[in-house]
This record gives structure tokens, C-alpha cells and sequence, in this order.
């Protein structure tokens, strides 16, 4: 019995060894480590924008070729292009008391016709443009009104190329180079050696309304008495008459009268800037403008040009009217 009880007490002390060794071998739980922080989720990086596709780019237009200067044109083109008052009319304004440039010519039975160089040549230009003539007469500010108002292609009256006139009309090339004079009676030819002798207030000066004489009377004569009139035959007629002392005339128109009446002297050249003769053409109209031009350089070169005024000096020395015939007694 008693080595039954010890051997009990001695199981009872290997069990609480055992028990006791447990205690101490087991491992205490490890610290637990910090979880790794796992990276932050990342934000979804910017989308950058697409790169625009670059614009598919349209089939530039053709530009219209640039047409050529009217000057450029040949005759058939201007011939194409050409616009006129009317169509195939080439419309002239002329006042005919300008002789050699537009008068009447009288024939044996007093028959008028309109003649001079002017005249001539607008045929010539009419001709050249493929174009029938018809001329309208009428006094000199007329021509310079109608032209203005665009009713009449052309002007003829013996133009010089006023800058003052350049509203109202282009200017062709010049065709005739003539001159500008002062012009009296015989018996008062003596009183004039120079132009300041004719600026004094006791004369009467005359030049034609809305002519460049007009311009010249006041530049050379201010403190005369100036007298201005509707058509060179009035002024004439006035000095003849004694009512005017003197007047300012173109010199080949002058020169012209001076054949008819021979009691008219040409005493004094005038000094002008604007020398020569132009065709007035309707503003803006370039493609005639161009015929013009191209009309007068073929009468020049061919001799035309020459024979017209030689025609026309010829005939202002016969019987002439010179105005308008509705005045004709």
C-alpha cells in the first residue's frame, strides 16, 4: 500500500515537472510586427489631354487670277470688255465755237458741218474701238457737266489737263501740244508789251466760262476787270466791238480767228503748266480709258494725228460758224 501511495506522489511530482517545464519553454507570442503600410493607392495620374489631331486642312481656295492692268489689254480684249453709254455708241460732248479743235465748216450754199481736228479724231477713236460716232454739241460748261453726270463717254473741247477738272474726268494721253496767248486789236496792241500791263482795273479781260483761260485771267490779270463768257466767238465779237481790251485764248484757236479777222492781234505768249490737249473719258471707266490712249498713240505714229489738224487749219480758214447751230441766224 505504501509503494502504491509513493508511487502515486512521485507520478504527481513528474506531472507537475512536466507541467512546469511547459510553462516555461512556451513562446510568448511575438510582438506582432507593424503590418507594412502598403503603398498608398496611387492616384490615377492626369490624363493629359489628347493631342489634338492637327486640323485636316481643306483645299485652299484658287484664287481668281489677278486680271491685268486695262493699259496691259490688247485691242481685241479691250473690245471684249468695253462699256460704253450706250452700247456700240462711242458718245462725244464737243462745244464747236473752238476752232481748229470743233467748228462748223460752211459749204458754198451755207450748209454746216461739224469739223475740226478734234472732230476728226474722235472719229479715228470711234473707228479704232470697233464703235459708231455720235457726237452731241453743246456750250463749253456742258461738256464739262455731262461728262461729270456720266451721260457721254467721251468730252472733246480742246481740254488741257487742269488738276482741277480731275473729278470730273480722266485725262487720255496728250495728242496736240499747243500754247496759250493773250490776245487784243490791233489798235490796242501797243498798250500791252508785258501782262502786267493788262492787270489794271480800267480794262475788260476776257476768257471763256469754265475754261483754264478763266484760271490764267485771274493768275495774270486779279485787279482787271475780268469778263467771262459762254463761247470764244462772244469774246471775239466783244473784242472787235471794243467792249473788251484784251482776252486769253488757246494760241491755235487764237491764231485760227486771227485768219478770219485780221483786225485781232496775238500780242503776248502765256505761261502754262498743263500744255497739250487731252481727251476727257469718263471717271472710272478704265478699260476705255485704255482704247482712248491706245487710239491716239496709233493716230500719232501713223501720221493721222498731222493730217487732221493740217484739215482742220485749212477749213477754219474758210467760211465757219462757230456755236451752236440752234443760235445760228
Amino acid at each position: 500500500m505504501k509503494k502504491i501511495i509513493a508511487l502515486l506522489l512521485a507520478m504527481v511530482m513528474v506531472l507537475a515537472m512536466f507541467t512546469a517545464c511547459g510553462s516555461k519553454t512556451a513562446e510568448a507570442p511575438a510582438a506582432e510586427e507593424p503590418a507594412a503600410e502598403e503603398p498608398a493607392a496611387e492616384e490615377p495620374a492626369a490624363e493629359e489631354p489628347a493631342a489634338e489631331e492637327p486640323a485636316k486642312e481643306e483645299p485652299a481656295e484658287e484664287e481668281p487670277a489677278a486680271e491685268a492692268p486695262a493699259a496691259e489689254l490688247t485691242i481685241d480684249e479691250i473690245k471684249a470688255q468695253l462699256q460704253t453709254v450706250e452700247d456700240g455708241k462711242l458718245t462725244v460732248a464737243t462745244s464747236p465755237d473752238f476752232a481748229p479743235y470743233e467748228f462748223y465748216s460752211l459749204d458754198e450754199d451755207g450748209n454746216p458741218t461739224l469739223a475740226g481736228f478734234d472732230m476728226a479724231l474722235a472719229q479715228y477713236i470711234a473707228d479704232f474701238l470697233g464703235l459708231e460716232l455720235e457726237v452731241i454739241p453743246m456750250d463749253f460748261n456742258g461738256t464739262l457737266a455731262e461728262l461729270a453726270a456720266k451721260t457721254v463717254d467721251l468730252s472733246m473741247a480742246g481740254y488741257s489737263p487742269d488738276p482741277e477738272r480731275e473729278d470730273k474726268m480722266d485725262f487720255s494721253e496728250i495728242y496736240y501740244t499747243g500754247g496759250q496767248s493773250f490776245v487784243t486789236v490791233q489798235d490796242k496792241a501797243s498798250l500791252f508789251a508785258s501782262l502786267a500791263d493788262a492787270n489794271n482795273p480800267d480794262y475788260s479781260i476776257g476768257a471763256q466760262i469754265g475754261s483754264i483761260q478763266v484760271g490764267l485771267a485771274e493768275e495774270n490779270t486779279p485787279d482787271a476787270d475780268i469778263v467771262q463768257l459762254s463761247k470764244v466767238t462772244d469774246i471775239i465779237a466783244e473784242l472787235l466791238a471794243g467792249q473788251l481790251d484784251g482776252a486769253f485764248i488757246e494760241t491755235a484757236v487764237a491764231e485760227s480767228y486771227a485768219k478770219n479777222y485780221p483786225d485781232l492781234a496775238i500780242v503776248l505768249p502765256v505761261p502754262y503748266d498743263q500744255e497739250g490737249s487731252v481727251v476727257g473719258v469718263c471717271k472710272g471707266n478704265d478699260i476705255l480709258l485704255a482704247g482712248v490712249n491706245m487710239a491716239i498713240e496709233a493716230a500719232l505714229a501713223d501720221g493721222s494725228m498731222d493730217q487732221f489738224v493740217a484739215d482742220a487749219n485749212e477749213l477754219a480758214a474758210g467760211q465757219t460758224y462757230e456755236g451752236l447751230l440752234e443760235d445760228m441766224e
